[in-house]
């Protein structure tokens, strides 16, 4: 039990040392890298005042816009779709593999498409390609199971229509299920990168994306660098921060079955 808690204990600290480092990069004093001498102590905010001239408002601007449709569309298909197979829908094995499937094969079909259709290097471009999501549908499905079907016969009977149920009787007990998904449909989104670059123009690159950018036209920026990818984690932070445990139900429940 010890040398579990000692592993277990060593393993946390190698995942923390790169945010630890990173909120220590993004609030580094200028003196310290002008001197280069990193151990120098000090706080300032000179790093997060130089973000203003770099375009990163309107990455996160984009990315804000399009991960919250993305996500709102996702759970509206993935309980949909969760339904009709608890329902009988044999369709399963295809959500399989399909989440199987690696997303960097649909490139360039995707780009033809896009093309095709007049949205690529729109704002639709990195939004209607991720309407639906095997991931939500699977995640869904595993929360569905533990739905008690005589609730739904039940409604059925006094003359409740489908929408109605996945609306009024459904969706409130897969309220954790839908907020954890919601979690890992928005960080699946946020963390985008080849995907926009090659969709979209730098006005459309989401935040992701602009970080690249960033590295390559400042590499030695260090505190620069450092407080634009804070404020760019930032988001994710938090939302696992609040809802970690329900994050951790959920994929348990997904391996279990």
């Amino acid at each position: 039990m010890i040398a579990m808690r000692l592993v277990t204990a060593a393993f946390a600290a190698f995942v923390a040392l790169p945010l630890l480092w990173l909120v220590y990069a993004a609030f580094i004093p200028a003196e310290a890298l002008v001197r280069a001498n990193l151990a120098t102590f000090g706080f300032s905010l000179e790093n997060f005042a130089a973000l203003a001239d770099t375009g990163l408002a309107r990455a996160l601007t984009v990315s804000f816009g399009a991960t919250g449709l993305v996500v709102a569309t996702q759970l509206a298909f993935g309980l949909g779709a969760a339904y009709a197979i608890r329902n009988g829908l044999r369709v399963q094995a295809l959500v399989m593999v399909l989440l199987a499937l690696p997303s960097e094969l649909l490139l360039v079909p995707l780009f033809r498409q896009l093309q095709g259709l007049g949205l690529l290097d729109t704002f639709g471009a990195l939004v209607v390609p991720f309407l639906a999501s095997p991931l939500v549908v699977f995640l869904l499905l595993q929360g569905m199971r533990r739905v008690p079907w005589e609730v739904v016969e039940a409604a059925r009977l006094d003359g409740a229509g489908e929408s109605t149920i996945l609306a009024r009787v459904v969706a409130p007990i897969l309220r954790p299920e839908l907020a954890a998904t919601a979690v890992l449909a928005f960080a699946a989104h946020w963390n985008l990168v080849l995907y926009p670059r090659i969709m979209t123009t730098e006005p459309l690159w989401t935040v992701q994306a602009f970080l690249t950018e960033l590295l390559r036209a400042r590499p030695f920026e260090w505190g620069l660098l450092g407080a634009a990818a804070l404020v760019a984690s930032l988001p994710l932070l938090v939302l696992y921060v609040i809802f970690e445990r329900r994050i951790i139900e959920v994929f348990e429940a997904g391996f279990r079955s």
